[in-house]
């Protein structure tokens, strides 16, 4: 309950700075906006409002389809530890890390593929753990726990909502900003006509540059936070075992197999990263080992 208001009250407060912001803008350069947009049939306090609801109302419902879409993507199949050795020890690993990060037993499933592992889930305390039979087979078991300290430690800090709340917002403010930007080219153009503003192929073509503009913007910046939230999970993963030894092996056994490629909406909670990029959910493998090597320095 605590999350879900801090989420809503996050989005609220993001969009009133977005107004703040806007109407002073508009006052220095001398704009009364409310007049402007009135006349030209925009309101902003509408606007606002549906930027808000259209930017978080896709986001929400694929973080609460979230398991299910996982499971479906890549054939993950739940299992309980009855299965065998390595299921019954995979099992068990992850109970253990998750009493140590405080959070109630999150599903635990096994799919098919080469080497790589996932969280997801729209709740930390009902979350999904998904490992493939590829990184299972490859990697020795205090690499594999290292993996799943990982997992466990994106689950804890509540990274699938967070992730969300983020991108939800950015979208907001594209939708926003495109729209406020489009009906301000097409009054600035219209060369005092009095048709309605909006409704020309001006309004059309600055809004959807604009879109693909702050859309390329909004992404730069949800990649920036999922490289940051990668070394928070790495670090979380050294807490849990004790130790930042176990996932400095195993991102070094990575660097010598070839991550599965995930689905596009469990990419970001996935394995990947061999090269740094702006354009990549996950900083580089020898970047990751660098700040995980300061961290057992003491640095």
């Amino acid at each position: 309950m605590k999350r879900i208001f801090l989420f809503l009250v996050t989005n609220l407060a993001v969009m009133l700075v977005l107004m703040v912001v806007f109407h002073l803008v508009c006052a220095l350069l001398g704009i009364d906006p409310n007049a402007a947009f009135a006349r030209n049939g925009l309101d902003l306090n509408a606007l606002a409002v549906f930027s808000l609801i259209f930017g978080m109302a896709g986001g929400v419902i694929s973080l609460l389809l979230s398991k299910t879409i996982a499971k479906l993507s890549v054939g993950a199949k739940t299992i309980d530890g009855t299965e065998g050795e390595a299921e019954r020890w995979l099992v068990e690993t992850v109970r253990s890390l998750a009493e140590r990060a405080n959070v109630k037993m999150p599903e635990v499933a096994i799919y098919k593929g080469q080497a790589n592992a996932f969280a997801t889930g729209a709740f930390r305390n009902h979350a999904l753990v998904a490992v493939s039979t590829d990184i299972m087979a490859q990697m020795t078991r205090e690499e594999l726990r290292a993996v799943l300290g990982h997992e466990m430690s994106h689950v804890a800090n509540g990274d699938m909502v967070t992730m969300t709340l983020l991108q939800g917002i950015l979208n907001a403010c594209v939708i926003f900003l495109s729209r406020v930007v489009a009906y301000l080219a097409d009054n600035a153009l219209s060369n005092g006509k009095e048709r309605r503003r909006g409704t020309g192929g001006m309004y059309y073509l600055v809004y959807y540059a604009m879109q693909m503009l702050l859309g390329v913007a909004a992404s730069l910046v949800v990649y920036w936070y999922s490289r940051r939230r990668e070394y928070a999970a790495d670090a979380g993963s050294a807490s849990l075992l004790g130790s930042p030894s176990p996932m400095i092996a195993a991102l070094r056994r990575l660097g010598n197999l070839q991550p599965g490629i995930l689905p596009d909406s469990i990419k970001a909670m996935g394995i990947s990263g061999k090269h740094a990029s702006i354009f990549a959910t996950h900083p580089s493998l020898e970047d990751r080992i660098e700040a995980l090597e300061r961290l057992q320095r003491g640095i």
